[in-house]
């Protein structure tokens, strides 16, 4: 269990992290109702950002303008207006992505799996009483942050397209080709 926490944690982490701009946008925030162009759209611009994160990684520090304007060149190619509409698109599959089980592909209501995971780590006597104590503390935490999926037709949008936007996810956020991404194989083992 403690496993799917963590996966959740850095699957929207991931999102939220490798978007680096001057002006980073509210992504978090804004719930809205997915479509298959949404989803889509998403799933081909995963290598079109993949490529511009690997060839110009350096140059999002050096020329922070010109790597952002590659990324809504990259976006913008997909049918997004711009990269804010992307990285609202991008936070709404991963909060969708982040509560489906990698190995049996059902959905958990993200509340009610970390209320779960509490539950299993309080009544857990092989953790040691300080990192049940901060793992307790950072699951209560999550707890109070985490919001339940607004649409609910996301959630089955999401699971049709599922293997996709996973593995194209992780893909394009651990820096690695689908067939060599260390993540997947563990997520597949």
């Amino acid at each position: 269990m403690h496993q799917i926490l963590r996966f959740t944690i850095a699957a929207i982490a991931g999102v939220l992290v490798s978007f680096p701009s001057s002006a980073p946008a509210q992504v978090g925030s804004a719930q809205i109702m997915l479509t298959e162009k949404h989803v889509e759209g998403f799933i081909a611009v995963q290598k079109d950002m993949s490529e511009v994160m690997e060839k110009n990684q350096a140059s999002a520090f050096s020329d922070p303008a010109a790597y952002n304007s590659k990324l809504v060149a990259s976006t913008k190619k997909r049918g997004f207006k711009n990269r804010a509409e992307y990285e609202v698109v991008a936070a709404n599959i991963s909060m969708v992505v982040a509560s489906i089980d990698p190995q049996t592909k059902e959905f958990a209501d993200p509340q009610s799996a970390i209320k779960k995971e509490l539950d299993a780590v309080a009544a857990d006597k092989t953790i040691a009483a300080s990192q049940k104590k901060e793992l307790l503390k950072e699951l209560n935490a999550a707890l109070k942050s985490v919001e339940p999926i607004q649409f609910s037709s996301n959630v089955e949008l999401v699971k049709k397209y599922y293997d996709k936007i996973d593995v194209t996810m992780i893909a394009a956020y651990d820096g690695e080709s689908r067939a060599n991404s260390g993540t997947v194989r563990t997520i597949s083992e």
